[in-house]
């Protein structure tokens, strides 16, 4: 007879989503609930846990190392990925995040909260129909170090696309290369089961972005760019949505279109849909965020 792995303590949490990109969501002010990997993984497992693409919680810069040189009661996302491994950043997540706040911390959105990741610096607004926009903060594109942008960097081989494809490099607080696709097609047979190979290999991983150009529409007298995407995110696998790939996306279009490129990007994901607005130095997204359930765990062998 195998042993039957014991409870841990209750964890209360929240479940909610950005364009279907799903998190398992902890109110932990103080830094009381001790959160490993493997209590992470057991709070994402789909069938023996909540279930989700990552784990995020709020908790007070002070009350965690990594937020140590914020004021200490600003607010930390501490953003885990599925595996049990930690990230820079999640857009959607910081979206979910935001409304987490407004339901469990009682904090006013309307006209911005400041909050820390690991990523940096960032800022949610609430704007209304359960939609909520974030300064994405200061982003990169090409390879780390380079002296110019050339457009595209390195290759990326995948299932389902018969030879490797060129790709960009892009930071937005976590690391991706964009592929560029010709047909829906094309994004429709790709296989994401399995990680795609980048080359070079990233020194610490990357989200893969496979994407198709729409053309443009107007949207309230605004022109837009209009594409749709597909991501491998490391650490999660296929994903239903990327919020910082989202705007990676936009970015690596927009590099590719030139000056006469769109600056403001609505990105289809299998979600949904965002919003990437880019300027000189920084982007911002915006979408949606839903929380489903409120509910107590105990997560077992954890």
């Amino acid at each position: 007879m195998t042993d039957v792995p014991q409870p841990t303590a209750a964890v209360a949490f929240t479940k909610g989503h950005g364009t279907r990109n799903d998190f398992v969501l902890l109110m932990d002010e103080a830094g009381a609930i001790d959160l490993t990997p493997a209590l992470v993984r057991t709070l994402a497992d789909r069938r023996g846990g909540i279930g989700g693409d990552g784990v995020i919680r709020a908790v007070r810069s002070g009350a965690l190392p990594a937020g140590a040189g914020a004021e200490p009661q600003t607010w930390f996302m501490d953003y885990w990925n599925a595996d049990g491994t930690t990230s820079e950043m999640c857009g959607n997540g910081a979206r979910v995040f935001g409304a987490f706040l407004e339901s469990q911390a009682g904090e006013d959105l309307s006209e911005g909260l400041d909050f820390m990741t690991r990523g940096g610096p960032r800022r949610v607004t609430a704007v209304g129909e359960c939609r909520y926009a974030i300064g994405m903060g200061a982003y990169v594109v090409g390879r780390e170090g380079a002296t110019t942008v050339e457009p595209f960097d390195s290759e990326v081989r995948a299932t389902g696309l018969d030879v490797a494809r060129p790709a960009l490099s892009v930071n937005v607080g976590n690391p991706h290369h964009v592929v560029a696709l010709a047909t829906g097609d094309e994004l429709a047979a790709l296989d994401l089961t399995a990680a795609p190979t980048v080359t070079p290999a990233p020194r610490n991983g990357s989200n893969v972005e496979f994407a198709v150009a729409l053309g443009e529409r107007e949207v309230a007298g605004e022109v837009r760019g209009w594409a749709r995407m597909r991501v491998h995110e490391r650490g999660s696998g296929e994903t239903q949505s990327c919020g910082t790939g989202a705007c990676a996306v936009a970015l690596a279009l927009s590099t590719w279109g030139g000056a006469d490129a769109p600056r403001v990007w609505d990105i289809e994901v299998p979600g949904g849909e965002v919003t990437v607005r880019i300027t000189d130095d920084a982007t911002t997204l915006e979408g949606p965020a839903v929380l489903v359930a409120d509910g107590v765990t105990i997560p077992a062998g954890a």
